[in-house]
């Protein structure tokens, strides 16, 4: 027998039976506290301590643990549990919460020996776990407030009382991602829940002749096997209806991700065994592995319906830039090559469906729209909407990563097929092979600027590799080609960008959509302009920075909430003082602009003396649901106890659009505030919520914009832009030394969410720029998790946030605007910038190399990827 204790109790396990300890602390004890993030011991989120040492869940068996205490989170003395608690909380430590319970125990381990510990002692200790969305910045403060906190026994303050914007606040899940009691869809088991795993393409291209299930069908533990043919309408997709459930026989597979079937059995175990008793009869095909090869003469078709492999053709013209380069006192030509990256949120994708009355289906996901899901769902099974009902638990990131099917549809199809509850979960490996990834893209600029620094010209060209199939990727290339020349008050422009269909895995929507990439190229030429006229980087950009009443390169004037110079005047400071620094700038619209209807709604439901912010914005870890709560306390001045957050789900939260494009605190802000109006004229006419009790007070806000080739002199792009400066200085060696990022923000709602919003997209783009890459070979990714080169705690260096608000705001959401993704647009070009102060040796392709912490040269698939854009 394995004899040991969890939590103070004690345990014997025959040794017949071992497993691994992830799987007896969540499946035995369904202590889900402890979450599993790659199954491979790099991430951290399955840490617990093992008499009083951190140790990995998901790489120890229990036959190790002999004789041991194990403590999860859930073990923590309540008192104790408090602390942290609070102050993860009140520091903004929070976002999506997946890595939180590793966190703390990590901070335990430490505090538990040391209670008065340095921020390099913290950083040391949660330095095998990985974080996402803060940046690790708050999480460290957190464990240093809580060491004060144990420390000195100080009290913990009482629960939040006001609540409003532009205050601290403590988030409204802070509980349920610190204790664990909050689940996500891999936390939830149901009864009689069964598995599901599929069967992918053994190759990245290939036709499939035969797909035999009949052995699989035959294992005692096998519940069912569906293929193609058992898809009532086998052809979904996010925009474009392109991407199969299941590629059937006579079909190509169009990548390595592609499911040919799918197996599900009583036992999860079981899943590979099974799934190996398929048999295949396939023609392995070559596959086309770049946008160069896609544009090629007689080139394969990826999808033979189509034309050519181009998805989306952009093109942006004002003005005459041929003439105004030609006629330019300085001129500069430049290409830039930037690469596929992982949006490596830390909850691999899960969904669980199950039957729904005699003829529908009830799924539990974590996206960022169930009604995203209820659109492709109903159209994959042929159903009406009300036969479909998706609730959301929570989601452990999305980046962009969760906005197309992952394991959603299979779920929802097995329970429609089979009758059975369906789990489908991802490991990391399908993770990173299945979902899309940032798109690579090759870019070519050229620049041209008067005597002074003034910008006259722009012409732009740029590629993108959008994968297998199309995803995001039409909007992507035009946000990149949009958003191409920056915040600059220029009227000459050509930019022309092209998305093209390759057997690589799909590109789509990542933070930054596409502009992180073209803002890569452009800033970079600023700096090559301004030493050829003899002024700083900081000066060239103050020189062209757009203000209000001033029009962007796209035609929309800019309206009165522009801070962008506010932003170049907050980090003046810091980048003249710094030896070796680099800057940056950018804009980033909020919400989808270019015409398309972009809704937000919200309902304030009265029950039992509560008012219900009901809204279907999804929140992956950025706060939407706080940010509504404080919006109708705001207005209603009803206090923090008076309010709860539904959760999104299709019945009884509206629709609210995709959390996407930096829009929900300004679209769904602005119907939350409509919304809260109307509950405040009730009760302003003397009304308290229990004399409501069973209304519903409803807004909505639609967006409108002009399409792309609107025939007005300045069309209205986007509803809202916000605008950055951010600055990085780094030490004599070449590592990170500080960054200081300026955001226009408009109103601040959240302050710890705001800042955490910065921290995360900083320390993201600090990984895009030194250490992120995700290389694929013949259309084969290169990488596993631990080798994506995402950043941790000891080496993010001190981040310094200016949050400015224009002293004019827009007229909506109380003037709030989105910054989740402009977070990260700016900050690879700084690094860029600061590398170039350094040895003045131009770095024009990412990661950057010959840095410190990227001595070498380019690998051999990189230098293939970077040869390309001299062919093309």
């Amino acid at each position: 027998m394995i004899e040991f204790k969890v939590n103070g109790k004690e345990y014997q396990i025959p040794e017949s039976e071992d497993k691994r300890l992830i799987d007896f602390l969540r499946l035995d004890l369904q202590l889900t506290a402890t979450k599993e993030g790659c199954s491979a011991g790099a991430c951290g989120t399955c840490t617990v301590l093992v008499d009083g040492k951190k140790v990995k869940a998901c790489v120890q068996k229990l036959s190790k643990m002999a004789g041991k205490e194990i403590i999860t989170v859930e073990g923590i003395p309540a008192d104790e549990m408090a602390v942290y608690e609070y102050c993860f909380g009140e520091c903004g430590a929070v976002q999506c919460g997946f890595c939180i319970p590793g966190m703390i125990i990590s901070g335990k381990s430490l505090l538990d020996v040391n209670l008065n510990p340095t921020r390099e002692e913290v950083k040391k200790a949660i330095f095998g776990n990985i974080c996402r969305c803060t940046g690790y910045k708050a999480i460290e403060d957190a464990i240093l407030m809580a060491a004060e906190y144990l420390r000195e026994k100080k009290p913990i303050p009482g629960p939040e009382e006001k609540c409003g914007v532009n205050q601290r606040l403590r988030r409204i899940d802070v509980h349920d991602k610190c204790t664990g009691e909050g689940k996500y869809v891999d936390d939830i088991v149901l009864p009689g829940m069964c598995y599901g795993k599929a069967l992918r393409s053994p190759f990245p291209r290939c036709l499939v002749k035969k797909v035999d299930v009949t052995e699989a069908l035959a294992h005692p533990d096998c519940v069912g096997v569906l293929t193609a043919k058992d898809v009532p309408n086998n052809v979904g997709g996010h925009l474009k209806v392109d991407w199969p459930t299941m590629i059937g026989e006579g079909e190509e597979t169009r990548y390595i991700g592609d499911a040919l079937a799918i197996v599900v059995c009583r036992t999860q175990s079981k899943l590979d065994e099974i799934l190996s008793l398929i048999k295949l009869d396939v023609e392995e095909l070559k596959p086309v592995t770049c946008p160069k090869e896609a544009m090629a003469p007689g080139a394969p078709l990826i999808h033979a319906e189509c034309e050519g492999n181009a998805l989306f053709h952009e093109h942006v013209v004002r003005g005459d830039a041929d003439a105004a380069i030609k006629n330019s006192k300085y001129t500069v030509h430049r290409d830039f090559v930037v690469p596929f990256t992982d949006h490596a949120f830390m909850e691999p994708e899960c969904a669980i469906g199950e039957p729904m009355g005699d003829d529908g289906v009830h799924v539990y996901t974590a996206s960022q729209s169930v009604y995203d899901e209820l659109r492709e769902l109903t159209r994959m099974l042929n159903l009406p909407e009300e036969k479909v009902f998706i609730e959301s638990c929570y989601v452990g990131g999305g980046f962009g990563g969760k906005e197309d099917m992952s394991v959603q549809h299979h779920a929802a199809l097995c329970a429609y097929k089979l009758k059975v509850p369906v789990k489908i979960k991802f490991s990391r490996d399908e993770s990173i092979r299945i979902h899309t990834k940032r798109h690579y893209m090759e870019m070519s600029f050229d620049v041209g600027c008067d005597e002074n620094g003034i910008l006259q010209g722009a012409k732009c060209l740029i590629y993108a590799d959008t994968g297998a199939y199309a995803s995001l990727g039409g909007p992507v290339i035009q946000r990149a080609c949009t958003h191409a020349c920056g915040p600059y008050n220029f009227h000459n422009v050509d930019i022309e960008g092209t998305s093209y269909y390759t057997n690589n895995i799909p590109a789509g929507a990542y933070r930054g959509f596409g502009v992180t990439q073209s803002n890569f190229g452009f800033e970079q030429c600023l700096n090559y302009l301004a030493e050829q006229v003899g002024i700083s980087p900081w000066e060239i950009r103050y020189r062209n920075a757009v203000k209000p009443g001033d029009v962007l390169t796209n035609g929309q004037i800019v309206t009165p909430d522009c801070a962008y110079r506010q932003c170049l005047e907050a980090v003046k400071e810091a980048y003249e003082s710094e030896e070796i620094a680099g800057i940056a700038g950018a804009f980033k619209n909020s919400g989808l602009g270019v015409g398309v209807p972009d809704w937000g709604r919200c309902d304030l439901y009265i029950k039992d003396g509560i008012c219900h912010v009901r809204t279907a914005a999804a929140c992956m870890g950025q706060g939407v649901g706080t940010v509504v709560e404080q919006i109708v306390g705001e207005i209603t001045g009803l206090s923090y106890d008076k309010l709860y957050r539904d959760q999104p789900n299709t019945v009884t939260t509206p629709n609210s659009g995709t959390s996407t494009a930096s829009r929900q605190t300004l679209i769904t802000g602005e119907a939350t505030t409509r919304a809260a109006k109307l509950l405040k004229e009730a009760l302003d006419s003397g009304k308290t919520l229990e004399d409501l009790e069973g209304q519903n007070f409803h807004g909505e806000f639609l967006g409108k914009t002009d399409p792309m080739g609107t025939p007005v002199p300045n069309p209205k792009s986007h509803v809202g832009y916000g605008y950055a400066a951010q600055v990085v200085a780094l030490n004599p060696d070449g590592s990170l030394k500080k960054v200081v990022a300026a955001h226009d923000v408009g109103t601040v709602i959240n302050e710890q969410a705001c800042r955490g919003q910065v921290d995360g997209g900083v320390v993201m783009s600090l990984g895009y720029a030194f250490t992120e890459d995700f290389p694929m070979v013949d259309c084969l990714p290169q990488r596993n998790y631990a080798k994506l080169g995402l950043m941790r705690a000891t080496q993010v260096p001190p981040i310094e946030s200016h949050l400015i608000t224009s002293p004019e705001v827009l007229d909506v959401a109380l003037g709030a605007k989105g910054v989740g993704e402009i977070t990260s647009v700016p900050t690879a070009a700084a690094c860029a910038g600061a590398y170039y102060a350094k040895d003045h040796k131009e770095r024009n392709v990412l990661p950057l190399k010959e840095t410190f912490y990227n001595k070498a040269q380019l690998d051999e698939a990189s230098q293939s990827q970077v040869g390309m854009n001299a062919q093309v």
